[in-house]
């Protein structure tokens, strides 16, 4: 499906109070490795594409809550049952959003995988052919 805003994607934190809707194609995946991302999804990475913040519309967002690590971006989620939804500042130009909370086929798969030095010592990273890179990966 070619996301366009004919044919938005949609995506909603888990109990649905924070909804969204994507009506442009996704500029960039990836998976983040950081310890942050362990911690705030219980998981060994996280999977998260970027998209232009005019190509967003958020409903529900007074149920946004936000937590911003000491050096690290700001990381949202729903006040109500704690699925994260979005990552870094939502008022800049580009927003990132967590592909979990999209409903069905995003159009775009992780390009690379950053933050690998952090990677958990229980999982090891697959062998996909991605690029690894020890801190942040390329912009």
């Amino acid at each position: 499906m070619s996301v366009s805003p004919e044919t938005p994607l949609h995506g909603s934190c888990g109990c649905g109070a924070i909804s969204f809707e994507v009506r442009a194609p996704f500029e960039l995946a990836r998976y983040c490795h950081c310890h942050r991302c362990q911690k705030r999804t219980g998981t060994s990475c996280s999977a998260n594409a970027r998209v232009a913040r005019a190509a967003v519309d958020i409903s529900g967002a007074e149920h946004i809550r936000s937590w911003s690590p000491e050096g690290g971006a700001p990381k949202h989620y729903c006040g109500e049952c704690g699925g994260h939804v979005f990552s870094g500042p939502l008022d800049e130009e580009k927003i990132v959003i967590r592909l979990g909370a999209i409903d069905g086929d995003p159009g775009i798969r992780p390009e690379y995988r950053m933050w690998v030095s952090s990677a958990a010592a229980w999982e090891e990273i697959p062998d996909d052919g991605l690029p690894r890179y020890p801190e942040a990966g390329p912009a």
